[in-house]
Parts: C-alpha cells; sequence; structure tokens
C-alpha cells in the first residue's frame, strides 16, 4: 500500500476515524453520519451517493499533509468541488467560530477585574475576524461560485451568451485570484495575540482550549485554500478559456 494513502475504497469507515480523529468534520461534511459497522469507505460512500474517489481524494490529502493529488482533483466537476467547499464554509461559520466564541465567553466569565479588559480585548479581535471571515466565504458563495458553475453549465449546453463571455474579459478568476485574502495570517495574529501579549489568566483551562481551537480551524482553513487556489482557480481558468475559444474572442 502507497505510505501516502492509508485510505482505500475498501478501508473499514471505521478505522478510518479510529486512525485520524481530525477527519470527523471532513467526513460530517459529506452528510455521513455515524454507525458504520464493518461497511468499507465503498459501500458507505454509495449508500449516501457520495463520489467514493472524490471521498479518498479529500481524506487522503487531509491525513498526510504531503500528499496532494491536483490533477485527479481537477478531473471531478466543478459542481462536485463547489459543493464540498460550500459545505466547507457553513461548517466554519455554524461550527466552528461558535466554538470559539463559546471559549472566549468563558474566559470572560472566570478573568479577574484586572484580566477582563486583556480578554475583552481577545473578544473585539476575534469579532472582527469573524466579520471578515464571514464577508469572505459570502463572497465565495454567493459571487464566485455561481459563476463558476455558469461556465461548466454553458459549456456543457453549448449556450453561451454574451454576458458571461463579458464576464470573462472583465472579471475573471484572475480578478479573484488577486483578492483572494489569507484569512489563516489574521488568524495566526489572533493566535499570536494569545501566546506571546495575553498576560497570565486564572481561566488556563479556557485559554488552552482557545488555542487548540484556533490552530484547529487554521489548519482546516490551509487545507481549504490548497483546494481552492491549486484545484478550482486552475480548473476555472481552462473553463474561462474555453469560453473565449468557443465564442472566437481572445
Amino acid at each position: 500500500m502507497n505510505k501516502n494513502l492509508p485510505f482505500t475504497s475498501q478501508t473499514k469507515m471505521a478505522d478510518v476515524i479510529h486512525m485520524d480523529y481530525r477527519l470527523i468534520p471532513i467526513i460530517g461534511r459529506f452528510g455521513i453520519d455515524y454507525g458504520f459497522s464493518n461497511k468499507t469507505v465503498f459501500e458507505v460512500c454509495k449508500q449516501h451517493d457520495i463520489n467514493v474517489w472524490f471521498f479518498l481524494a479529500i481524506i487522503n490529502s487531509y491525513h498526510n499533509h504531503k500528499y496532494f493529488p491536483e490533477k485527479q482533483l481537477q478531473n471531478f466537476n466543478v459542481q462536485l468541488i463547489i459543493h464540498y467547499l460550500s459545505r466547507t464554509h457553513a461548517y466554519y461559520l455554524n461550527s466552528k467560530v461558535p466554538d470559539i466564541e463559546g471559549c472566549i465567553e468563558e474566559m470572560k466569565k472566570q478573568s479577574t477585574d484586572a484580566n477582563f479588559q486583556n480578554v475583552n480585548l481577545l473578544s473585539n479581535f476575534f469579532e472582527q475576524y469573524k466579520v471578515e471571515l464571514k464577508k469572505h466565504l459570502d463572497k465565495e458563495d454567493y459571487v464566485v461560485f455561481p459563476y463558476v458553475i455558469s461556465l461548466e453549465q454553458a459549456l456543457e449546453s453549448k449556450q453561451i451568451d454574451a454576458e458571461l463571455i463579458q464576464r470573462v474579459k472583465e472579471q475573471p478568476i484572475e480578478e479573484y485570484e488577486r483578492s483572494h485574502e489569507n484569512m489563516e495570517v489574521k488568524l495566526s495574529d489572533l493566535k499570536n495575540l494569545i501566546i506571546r501579549h495575553l498576560p497570565p489568566v486564572l481561566c488556563k483551562d479556557s485559554c488552552q482550549k482557545l488555542l487548540t481551537e484556533l490552530f484547529r480551524l487554521e489548519a482546516d482553513l490551509e487545507n481549504h485554500s490548497r483546494i481552492e487556489d491549486n484545484v478550482l482557480i486552475p480548473k476555472v481558468k481552462l473553463l474561462e478559456q474555453k469560453i473565449l475559444d468557443a465564442s472566437g474572442t481572445k
């Protein structure tokens, strides 16, 4: 077995979680529930109407950061990739952000008068980050992703209207790529604020839990960005070129 690919279609789904608990939220994004019994990855994916090869590419690349099958992932259709990315966005906003806010609220409750101002500063910093994160993800969900899907649908139907051609010329994916904010940088700033500058607090358990959640979110965002930057954007550039070629424009 390829050491970079511990998970295959014949791996027991329960063993996937035992081997790497970090994959629990990844599996959840595919809409897979627990109670796997002895079913293999192939059997569970078939039961939930999931493309098993896409599922394996995602969990293997998440499990081993050195493994990233760009070419294989680029072979999947755009809607499949975007569906996964959108589910990931929902996970961030509906699960991870509230978890982190909960940790900060616990720190507020447990902090002394001397520390409350520092914890409140931390809370305000994360609130600003949350607003920017939501703005970034909303732009992808409501502007970028629909545009990308329209490219694929136009090519499949061979009905390419003038409005879409104009959009490709004036607002290609390169424009988005240049403005693709690196949310990990601000998250790193937040971690450093705690690690380097936050005075000692009495609520050490809550602070440690907060740091752990921030590191987990950062790692997840890095994997998410790899898919967007190395799979989705190059694939969209090819679709845009096909649109221009099919319309006889440059």
